[in-house]
């Protein structure tokens, strides 16, 4: 099969020469092809791409509500429009279309759809038993494994979500080996495979760990000069792979060569192709893992947990590494000794992507809390935080770790519309969403059962509930 694959890329390369020759000589030059890049990738034949489509919707007006964009403007007593996905139009004084749904949102506030990138809803899902654990390979590295394909779609924890107002999720391997696997972008919608959740063209992602976790149990590496030692020498080994593969590219002649699954997602992070996302949480560490990405020319686009992020705040912001942060959690471990409050704040105030996640299906239903405990943890210290700069951390700055701030994270016209309409404040602990739409389609409304999806697992335990 993979002979097969190669044969028809090598064909395709040689027509491109072919063409390219009769063209002149300054036609003459490097072919490249989608099916180049698709082998590249690992996907080749239009394998395991999203299938992922938007329902039918309406235009949509919520009127006289609180906008709060992401993008440094909260407007008080504005609207927002939506058609065909995309927000069309953001403030006051505007009408909508005759055919539109018009919202009352006086008293009520509007947001971006929230953003988890670090979640692993559906791969270690409720209800959580051995069984249905797949969240974790076991090997000193195991780039070739893809989250995708352990997620169970009808995993109750994405509903819960979606309810909470999340309506992105960076599902991710575990942390037991130094690179675990390839993430995944989803959009917590009903679904029977896991292409009919993945985010359309969101870049692929790769997770990688540091520390305790992958010294624990795999007998090697034990320390962390052993983890470093893991990474150097399969960076090495991608850097051949890498060299090999686009040696063939650039002078297609004979066989192609041998597709590695694992060097292939190494390979590709060499190329900036997937980015990296890195379970780390000491200080020490983060700076010796950006001197890795540094030796083999990549970046590490987010480190996750970030515990002592606050040490290396700097450090940070000139990598252009963002660090995806708890709110508060540390302490269970002994890298996890040296956390603060104010650590998320700290980490934005010296110019770094700071990002709250949830690593946990319950702060998943409650980000938007998860943030505010941030903001008012800094606030309580005399730090001056807005709170635009909060919602960013659960919005456009995960969308930014993700390679998807260009289609959500923000209320700006052209966007996606991936919109939560909120009972009160979302930053108070009595509100909740009250309609959550993704794509500019309705997909929860808490006042309406036949927007409030049942898991099929739950199917016979929940009295009332629709589809969508």
């Amino acid at each position: 099969m993979i002979r097969t694959i190669q044969r028809v890329v090598l064909g395709t390369l040689l027509g491109i020469c072919a063409t390219a020759l009769m063209a002149g000589p300054s036609a003459a030059q490097a072919p490249s092809s989608s099916e180049v890049a698709d082998l590249l990738q690992g996907v080749p034949n239009g394998s395991w791409r999203s299938t992922y489509a938007a329902p039918p919707s309406r235009p949509t007006l919520i009127r006289g509500a609180t906008i709060m964009t992401a993008a440094g403007e909260e407007l008080a007593d504005a609207s927002i429009l939506f058609e065909d996905g995309r927000i069309t139009r953001v403030g006051s004084n505007f009408d909508a279309p005759a055919d539109a749904v018009i919202i009352d949102g006086r008293g009520r506030f509007v947001t971006p759809g929230l953003i988890d990138s670090h979640s692993h809803i559906g791969v270690s899902p409720v209800p959580e038993v051995p069984g249905s654990a797949n969240n974790n390979e076991t090997g000193m590295t195991t780039p070739q494994v893809w989250i995708e394909h352990s997620i169970w779609p009808q995993g109750p924890g994405f509903v819960r979500a979606l309810a909470g107002g999340a309506t992105t999720l960076h599902l991710l391997p575990g942390s037991g080996d130094l690179i675990e696997g390839r993430g995944a972008t989803v959009k917590p919608v009903g679904a029977r495979t896991a292409q009919e959740m993945l985010f359309p063209g969101a870049p692929r992602t790769v997770k990688m760990a540091c520390g305790e976790n992958p010294k624990r149990g795999n007998g090697f590496p034990s320390t962390k000069m052993g983890n470093v030692a893991g990474y150097r020498e399969a960076f090495i080994d991608a850097t051949k792979y890498r060299n090999e593969w686009d040696a063939w590219i650039a002078n297609p002649e004979g066989d192609a060569p041998d597709r590695d699954l694992g060097l292939e997602t190494l390979a590709e992070v060499l190329r900036g192709n997937i980015l990296v996302q890195w379970h780390c949480y000491t200080a020490d560490e983060m700076a010796t893992n950006l001197e890795v990405a540094r030796e083999f020319g990549f970046q590490v686009r987010s480190f996750h947990h970030a515990v002592e992020g606050y040490k290396i705040r700097d450090l940070l912001a000139e990598a252009g590494t963002a660090a995806s942060m708890w709110s508060e959690n540390w302490g269970f471990k002994m890298e996890a000794l040296d956390g603060i409050s104010e650590n998320v704040a700290l980490v934005s105030s010296a110019g770094a992507r700071a990002i709250v996640h949830s690593d946990d299906d319950m702060r998943t239903q409650y980000l938007n809390h998860e943030a505010a405990k941030s903001m008012w943890a800094a606030r309580r210290r005399g730090m001056v935080v807005s709170r635009d700069e909060a919602l960013r951390w659960v919005t456009v700055n995960p969308a930014w770790a993700l390679g998807i701030d260009d289609r959500v994270g923000t209320l700006e016209a052209g966007k996606n519309a991936d919109v939560v309409l909120w009972s009160g404040d979302p930053f108070s602990v009595y509100s909740v969403p009250d309609q959550v739409w993704i794509d500019g389609a309705l997909r929860w409304d808490r006042s309406d059962p036949a927007y409030q999806r049942v898991a099929d697992f739950e199917l016979g335990q929940v009295e009332t509930g629709g589809a969508r």
